[in-house]
């Protein structure tokens, strides 16, 4: 039986955007729909179910935000449809909003066809995985395969050491929980005393230089207390 041709919905009101969209991911073997607004794009999804869109911020009738919330609505607890958010702008609070409503990607235009056509093969490289009872673990666009211990950040393979890796797994297990010093230290490196906490600052350095290159950060410090892995407040 022939391996079915994953399925692309492509949502812009620019047509040559969408036509160039369709030309770079038909050449890649994708089988690409097009749709202009937010309705159409709901339309789209509703009749065809497709394996993960590309979704432009700014619709002339339903912004990317208002589709996304509908559709993530509708999906309940079911399986989620994967989406990379288009725009022109790239203020981190928009990232941030995107994320928060459960898009798998960003892209700021103007942006080159070959990256695009990386990202959406890499979000369903992940996104394909990503059943209750697998072993993955993820948090925004940061991903962690339990089973061959990769990381991902936006699509990014992060390398880790082993240390790191053992302390990102902890806080990424309990995302969005402040975990105190004592509870990094002593399930990260088995210790059940606070005297070597310069120990865990020195590798929550290290990990914030390799998971929060891009925006916004996740790695947050709570003074007083100790880290959390979350999205930070919007204002």
């Amino acid at each position: 039986m022939a391996e079915r041709v994953p399925r692309v919905l492509v949502v812009d009101d620019e047509e040559h955007i969408t036509e160039l969209l369709k030309m770079g991911l038909s050449m890649n073997g994708f089988d690409v729909e097009r749709a202009a607004t937010g309705r159409g794009a709901l339309q789209a999804i509703e009749k065809s179910r497709p394996d993960i869109v590309v979704l432009d911020v700014m619709l002339p009738d339903l912004s990317g935000f208002d589709v996304t919330k509908r559709l993530r609505q509708s999906e309940g607890a079911g399986t989620r449809i994967p989406i990379i958010f288009l725009t022109a702008r790239d203020a981190t609070a928009d990232k941030i909003e995107g994320l928060r409503l459960g898009s798998d990607d960003y892209m700021t235009k103007p942006f080159s066809i070959e990256e695009l056509v990386e990202r959406v093969k890499a979000v369903l490289r992940r996104s394909s995985g990503m059943v209750p009872g697998s072993e993955r673990l993820s948090f925004a666009d940061l991903e962690m395969d339990l089973a061959t211990r990769d990381v991902w950040r936006s699509g990014r393979f992060i390398e880790l050491t082993p240390t790191e890796y053992k302390l990102l797994h902890y806080l990424l297990a309990n995302a969005r929980r402040v975990l105190t010093r004592d509870q990094i230290l002593e399930h990260v490196w088995e210790y059940n005393f606070a005297g070597n906490a310069s120990v865990l600052e020195t590798y929550i350095s290290y990990l914030r230089q390799k998971v929060d290159w891009a925006d916004p950060p996740l790695i947050h410090t709570v003074r007083g207390v100790g880290y959390s892995l979350r999205l930070p407040p919007t204002r």
